[in-house]
């Protein structure tokens, strides 16, 4: 299908399939019908997972494959939830059949292959999204918006942390962290890519220079394993400096991303668990600044979907995020720059980014030394 004319006055329903159905399949798949589009099909590791989930989801089809899904003429807008050594086929496959496809990130897991996939959806005109959906946190927008007016000054210096628990035992296991089903990176590729597009996106800045160790915590039978926890210096191509700790073994944190951009005038700091505030520090006067879209930049206003003090959270910035790409479908294809009201949804280019950004920090990793990001 492609493209949706946005002068029709009845245009169709975005048919939007799922490819990969657990627990982000199924946060799309909320977010998706919060949309008003339909879900018209789903697949999984296997025709019989397929049916038994179509069924549990109450979605109408089951597709014995997700290439299959992927160049349906049934349906016109693709999620890509896969593993994530998936993602480059499936995509590329999505893309030459005329899908509009949201992937999950990593994009891909190598940044050739990301890079390529980009240039592809470029040439094609169709909307690529990846879910960075942190940027659709208002108070996260607040601080966007008060760096680039310039009320927070030039900024000096980024830091923070995003920290989970789910592997912290020995025990513990998953299909992310195998590397041939997860990639050659997981803490990072999985969780540190969110922080830096997140903090790239409020401050401007761009990552530049890096410079990192890993650990990897000894699981029970030494089955090979992607990394556990990261710790990152950095420079930005304005010449800001910072610091950022990734771990997915930090026992009690459930999901800390943290984040602080200290500018010339004040500083912003953002906590994805506790997201309806935004602390704002000065020499003179420290402030706690509530989400409350009456007060609120435009930017923020926008994704303030309830009044202050009804708590908005992460399947709210997911819904969002699909709103903005169903919109961009709507207007004709891609979009050209960032909308009126900013934030724009995050694009194969940002996600291809975010795939060399990695490998400069595995590289930097193995042999103790300063990388460049291209």
């Amino acid at each position: 299908m492609g493209r949706i004319s946005a002068d029709s006055a009845n245009p169709p329903p975005l048919r939007t399939a799922i490819a990969g159905t657990g627990m982000i399949g199924r946060v799309h798949l909320d977010a998706v019908r919060r949309s008003g589009a339909p879900v018209v099909g789903v697949s999984s590791s296997s025709p019989a997972r397929a049916k038994e989930a179509a069924a549990e989801l109450g979605v109408e089809r089951a597709f014995d494959s997700s290439q299959a899904l992927v160049t349906s003429d049934d349906v016109d807008v693709v999620h890509i939830c896969t593993p994530n050594a998936a993602h480059a086929e499936l995509a590329g496959l999505a893309l030459r059949a005329g899908k509009h496809v949201v992937c999950e990130k990593p994009l891909t897991t190598d940044a050739a292959t990301a890079d390529a996939l980009a240039a592809l959806a470029a040439r094609t005109g169709l909307v690529a999204a990846v879910p960075f959906v942190y940027r659709y946190h208002p108070m996260a927008a607040e601080a966007r918006s008060r760096v680039r007016d310039g009320r927070a000054g030039d900024i000096r210096l980024l830091h923070g942390h995003y920290l989970q628990d789910w592997l912290a035992e020995p025990g513990d296991t998953n299909w992310r962290v195998d590397p041939v089903a997860g990639g050659p990176s997981r803490a990072f590729a999985d969780i540190g890519s969110h922080w830096c597009d997140l903090v790239e996106w409020v401050t401007g800045h761009r990552i530049t220079e890096v410079t990192a160790v890993t650990q990897t915590v000894d699981r029970d039978g030494g089955r090979p394993a992607t990394e556990d926890a990261v710790q990152l210096l950095l420079r930005t191509d304005r010449g800001a400096t910072g610091t950022l700790t990734v771990s997915q073994i930090s026992p009690g944190r459930k999901n800390r991303l943290w984040f602080e951009v200290d500018g010339a005038r004040t500083s912003l700091a953002f906590d994805q668990e506790n997201p309806e505030s935004l602390f704002v520090g000065s020499r003179g006067e420290n402030a706690v600044v509530l989400r409350d879209p009456a007060t609120l930049s435009p930017a923020a206003a926008r994704l303030s979907t309830v009044p202050g003090g009804h708590p908005m959270g992460y399947l709210d910035c997911f819904a969002a995020f699909v709103r903005d790409v169903h919109s961009a479908i709507r207007a004709g294809g891609a979009a050209s720059g960032e909308p009126a009201t900013p934030p724009a949804f995050p694009t194969f280019d940002d996600a291809a980014r975010m795939v060399r950004l990695t490998e400069a920090v595995l590289g930097s990793a193995a042999d103790r030394s300063w990388k460049e990001v291209s």
